[in-house]
């Protein structure tokens, strides 16, 4: 039996700002309308307005013929694991029934409708998917107004009662219904291509991990708030004791300020101000620049952002997305961004930690700098482990890389990640024929590791001139004329890869064309119905929605185009190419290692409480588990991978950091 569920809520609580966990734990959080569907009966709806704790002078006076559920029915049907329950972004509904009823939700009898079009590359939106398979029936375009209405408070703080509108709530009603009929109309097209075992299983481990959460240092992150309010009063105050405006933060009054001292500006965000600052007439002018400077350093947005995630139980919860990344399934941040923290540069983080959380503002300034500099290094040493316990942190090391090579039977470059593991420097020897002890740290050509380690990083897509300039070679010291002669080093050295680009691109056409084909390690190219499919080495599948061939004139060719997220996440026709493809391909298996690699650590009893990239993090009581296990289990060949040399690194800590 399976049962499609959609639900209308109340908080107080932002939702899009909090998350859900806060959202729910609002005391004036309550559940407004339940509609679900058993197989293929029709949709039913509960509205808990009639309930009998209800007064009866906020119930509108009319209700519709909208067919009504029995609120005991669900309940039994909602609890039993018998039944597989079914919602768009199912962990939103999983949690709230769970908080409303307080019964545990557990996520194997769940399916997320949601995830299940991500993975055939349909957009994010349930309105977006109807709208993209052409469904007969779509989702209600007014929705958005009537959960403005009854589901947050007014401007003025207060709530609106279905009493106060009857005609919005019976529009609500049909609302609430028409989502369960989208949900299960879009799970029934899609049950043609059921996610694999070890999909599903990998899900119910993103949803434990998330309901663990991570525990949050609430004096660190207290006191991180207020010096940043401290050092941010400072400087505005004497911004505005040296331009006597009432806001110099206002890019409209600094503006014409600045004009009026003969500085005229379009833009004053952080990369119009260096110029601005070499062009200041005087000293004054140039003052005003460095604290406007300054104050767009004193954003504290991710310290805001676990402040109001923070639960009762002073952890943060749902900091990741599953399959969040559509294309190659990989996770997403969500809420603090863990995938898009600062990285560690202070030597001595336990001391800065230690004044900042004491309170010593004005120590810490003397002694490290600039406010916002520390309290950007400290924001990942603000995720700590439970009492008693410790962080276990390991990491793949330079996964893609090695992932690639595998794919491509680069051997020379999976010879070296089966020795030394030095790929920066194997890749330059390789590039500029120099011994690669020579490149090493200290030796006599050690200048060559830099553009090994660029040209590593952003040829292997297929990537030219502007990949190496986007990943830092002219800021690592490399001059630009020399980027053609490292693109071309590279490609010479890794021809195998060179090779595997044009004969994935090769592969991908010929399938939509109707001829599917086989590539090592079992990655298939064939088109079902309206999509492209490349099956991974793990056996998971790729999508690619509506594939067409469209013709490249600036290349003589047939170039491949599917639809898809793309710019101000419109869904619409996106191109794809040899090195895209593999790009794809490569993260997505990178993915899949790491989520063999999670799931084989929980089974061994390591408490996963998040994940950054290729990162995991287990919180562990002392005296149980090691780095060294972890290291081990996530190093263990794959069955699916035959060859592919897995090495992991880490350390152990008192709070989250870059090693």
């Amino acid at each position: 039996m399976i049962m499609g569920v959609d639900i209308e809520t109340y908080s107080s609580v932002d939702l899009q700002k909090a998350g859900v966990r806060p959202y729910t734990a609002a005391p004036d959080f309550t559940i407004l309308l339940i509609s679900y569907r058993v197989d293929g009966q029709p949709t039913r709806i509960i509205d808990l307005a009639d309930s009998e704790d209800v007064d009866p002078s906020l119930l509108p006076p009319v209700r519709s013929d909208l067919p009504a559920g029995d609120p005991d029915e669900f309940l039994c049907l909602l609890t039993s694991p018998e039944v597989v329950k079914t919602a768009y972004n199912a962990s939103f509904e999983r949690i709230c029934l769970a908080r409303y009823f307080a019964r545990p939700m557990l996520p194997e009898q769940w399916r997320c409708t949601m995830v299940q079009a991500a993975t055939l590359g349909l957009p994010g939106t349930l309105a977006q998917v109807g709208a993209a398979l052409g469904l007969e029936k779509q989702k209600l375009t007014e929705g958005a107004e009537l959960i403005r209405y009854f589901c947050k408070p007014a401007k003025d703080g207060t709530r609106h009662y279905p009493k106060d509108a009857p005609d919005k709530w019976e529009r609500f009603r049909k609302y609430n219904v028409r989502d369960v009929d989208v949900e299960t109309d879009i799970r029934d097209r899609l049950a043609r291509w059921p996610r694999p075992p070890a999909e599903l299983a990998a899900w119910e481990l993103d949803q434990r991990i998330n309901d663990r959460g991570v525990r949050l240092d609430a004096g660190l992150l207290e006191k991180a708030l207020e010096l940043d309010g401290q050092y941010s009063a400072r400087l505005m105050a004497e911004a505005r004791q040296l331009t006597a405006l009432g806001n110099p933060n206002s890019d409209a009054q600094l503006k014409g300020w600045l004009a009026g001292r003969g500085l005229v500006t379009d833009s004053l965000d952080k990369n119009a101000i260096p110029p601005l600052l070499e062009a200041a007439p005087d000293d004054t002018t140039r003052r005003v620049l460095q604290l406007r400077q300054e104050l767009g350093k004193t954003s504290v947005k991710k310290y805001e952002a676990m402040e109001r995630g923070r639960c009762q139980d002073g952890r943060v919860h749902n900091l990741l997305q599953f399959y969040g990344a559509g294309r190659t399934g990989r996770w997403a941040g969500r809420l603090v961004q863990v995938q898009n923290l600062p990285q560690n540069k202070l030597n001595d983080l336990s001391t800065a930690r230690e004044l900042v959380k004491n309170g010593e503002f004005d120590l810490l300034e003397l002694a490290y700098g600039s406010p916002p500099f520390v309290l950007s290094q400290l924001i990942r040493t603000t995720f700590i482990p439970t009492e008693g316990c410790r962080f276990i942190i390991a990491d793949y090391s330079a996964i893609e890389a090695r992932v690639l090579a595998w794919l491509a039977g680069e051997d020379w470059v999976l010879q070296e990640f089966y020795g030394d593991g030095l790929i920066y420097e194997a890749t330059a020897s390789m590039m500029f024929h120099v011994p690669k002890d020579q490149i090493k740290k200290g030796g006599s050509r050690a200048d060559l590791r830099s553009k090994g380690k660029v040209a590593t990083l952003a040829c292997g897509y297929q990537g030219s001139t502007g990949a190496l300039i986007q990943m830092g070679a002219l800021k690592s010291g490399i001059p630009e004329d020399e980027l053609p002669g490292i693109v071309k080093r590279w490609r010479k050295a890794n021809q195998n890869i060179v090779r595997f680009w044009y004969a994935v691109e090769a592969a991908a056409i010929n399938a939509v064309q109707g001829r599917p084909s086989t590539l090592a390690h079992g990655i298939r190219f064939e088109r079902e119905a309206d999509y492209l499919f490349i099956t991974l080495p793990s056996g998971r599948r790729l999508a690619y929605y509506k594939p067409e061939l469209r013709p490249e004139p600036k290349f003589d060719k047939l170039g491949l185009t599917y639809m898809g997220v793309g710019q101000n996440r419109q869904y619409q026709r996106q191109k794809s190419y040899g090195g895209k493809l593999v790009e794809n391909i490569t993260q997505a298996t990178a993915r899949d290692c790491l989520r063999d690699a999670m799931t084989a650590l929980e089974a061994a009893g390591y408490r996963i409480v998040f994940h950054v990239h290729d990162e995991v993090i287990a919180d562990m009581p002392e005296g149980t588990g090691s780095l060294a296990e972890m290291q081990e289990i996530m190093g263990r060949p794959l069955s699916w991978a035959p060859g592919l040399p897995l090495r992991a690194a880490g350390f152990e800590a008192g709070f989250y950091m870059k090693d």
